[in-house]
């Protein structure tokens, strides 16, 4: 043990080394000297534990070259979404046009006029770069846009019913990703939750029933991520609206996933678009920039003056609000809906939902094809099979697709995959591997080949 502990060689012997070097680049030299400690305290450790370890220096200089990739590499990084979930929450929901990234990275590369009113020269207003398109497309009186929806929630029920009760069906108080939870959220606004209704059914007069000085007021949330199915009754947009102004009570909408295209245009069940809720009425309705709309993470608030301009001024709105860079991305999003064919067109979103099963089966003969060519080691077909929306949104949706199947181990060749320098993630059905090619861009299918072929032959030679 000790003579094996003798032979590691010191820091110094790889800290120059010219192969080392040229991996390192540009990059702080400390990453180099931590990989190397890093091998060489494992391999210490090794030893002393009393496994078999030959310290060799070519060895050791290969691990330290692993490691130091590892640290080179960032920790966030591009992958291949082979699970057919348009909008993959874990994945980064919704992808942006490369028109939209080769314009951000000319705003971020240099300074903007974020807050600075160009015409006036002196300070600005960031939401004034969002105000015009948001009012063009939705007709609403008043923008603010925040960091997420469930950041919008939280600062409208705390600018407009703090202290006060708002009034919302039990069937609404949904749950999202993380934990977020309606009532929670309520209780950290300083809102008072007024339950009304069963979870199956709400009627009208619950909502009348429970009414008093102390309401601030009627909140619908539209449950995207979920459905209620069978013996059901629930109060539509229109009717809360009535009433609302019947006792002279702000109505509040939490859309979730708004879009600004009516979905059944590409064969799915109604969901009611941004538009169709301010025109029934709404004061104020919220929703995410990064789910059907296509664009950046964002809580984006639209509605009558008076309310909004309260929303805009609580204390939590500059805690909350955007950057520049998520600005940008949503402003050059939102124009291509000033053309619904564009937007079709340019945002990838709608591209990847609006598909035909034509498209999607090119893209897997097309992987199939180079997999052939290539001598792939194991037996591939081509699978009809359903995919998701994904993002919370249209929860009961099914879009029909094609996948390559892969029959290899399942399990195995997942770990390979997503071990890989551009990792893949597919999905196990069935015992197969499949890869579904919906949300597989054309540009990503030949680099997905050589990933798939270099992949089987580490789980063949297993």
């Amino acid at each position: 043990m000790k003579e094996l502990l003798k032979r590691i060689p010191k820091v110094d012997y790889f800290l120059n080394d010219k192969d080392l070097l040229f991996l390192l680049g540009d990059k702080p030299r400390y990453l180099l000297l931590k990989a190397i400690r890093d091998v060489l305290d494992e391999v210490r450790q090794d030893i002393l534990s009393g496994k078999k370890v030959e310290p060799e220096p070519d060895f050791l200089k290969e691990k330290i070259k692993q490691k130091l990739k590892g640290f080179l590499r960032p920790k966030l990084h591009r992958v291949i979404n082979a699970t057919g979930v348009v909008l993959h929450t874990n994945l980064g929901r919704a992808v942006i046009s490369e028109e939209v990234a080769e314009y951000l990275k000319e705003l971020i590369t240099g300074y903007s006029n974020l807050e600075y009113d160009l015409q006036k020269g002196r300070r600005g207003l960031r939401y004034r770069n969002l105000e015009w398109i948001l009012k063009e497309l939705t007709g609403a009186e008043d923008v603010c846009v925040v960091n997420n929806n469930a950041g919008a929630v939280l600062l409208v029920l705390s600018a407009l019913s703090k202290g006060k009760e708002v009034v919302v069906s039990r069937g609404e108080l949904i749950e999202i990703g993380g934990s977020f939870r309606i009532p929670e959220v309520m209780e950290q606004s300083g809102a008072i939750l007024k339950e009304v209704g069963t979870t199956n059914k709400t009627h009208l007069r619950d909502y009348e029933n429970a009414i008093s000085e102390n309401t601030g007021l009627l909140l619908k949330v539209h449950t995207s991520n979920y459905k209620i199915m069978g013996f059901t009754a629930s109060v539509s947009t229109e009717e809360l609206v009535r009433l609302g102004k019947k006792y002279g009570i702000p109505v509040y909408e939490d859309l979730g996933s708004g879009s600004f295209i009516d979905v059944r245009k590409i064969g799915l069940s109604y969901e009611p678009t941004v538009q169709d809720v301010l025109k029934a009425g709404v004061d104020v309705v919220s929703f995410s920039g990064d789910k059907l709309l296509g664009g950046a993470q964002a809580g984006i608030i639209l509605g009558k003056k008076q309310y909004l301009e309260r929303i805009k001024k609580h204390p939590l709105n500059r805690a909350l609000r955007i950057d520049k860079m998520t600005l940008a991305v949503l402003e050059n999003t939102l124009v291509y809906y000033l053309d619904e064919k564009l937007a079709f067109e340019k945002v990838p979103t709608w591209r990847l939902l609006s598909q035909t099963q034509e498209e999607i089966k090119r893209k897997a003969e097309k992987l199939i094809q180079l997999l052939k060519e290539k001598n792939f080691p194991a037996r591939i077909s081509l699978v009809q099979d359903t995919s998701e929306v994904g993002g919370g949104a249209l929860p009961t949706q099914q879009l029909p697709t094609w996948c390559v199947a892969v029959h290899l181990s399942p399990e195995r060749l997942d770990e390979v995959l997503r071990g890989q320098e551009i990792p893949v993630i597919g999905r196990i059905k069935n015992n197969l591997y499949l890869l579904d090619m919906r949300t597989v861009m054309p540009s990503e299918i030949s680099a997905l080949s050589e990933i798939l072929l270099k992949a089987a032959n580490s789980v063949k030679m297993v």
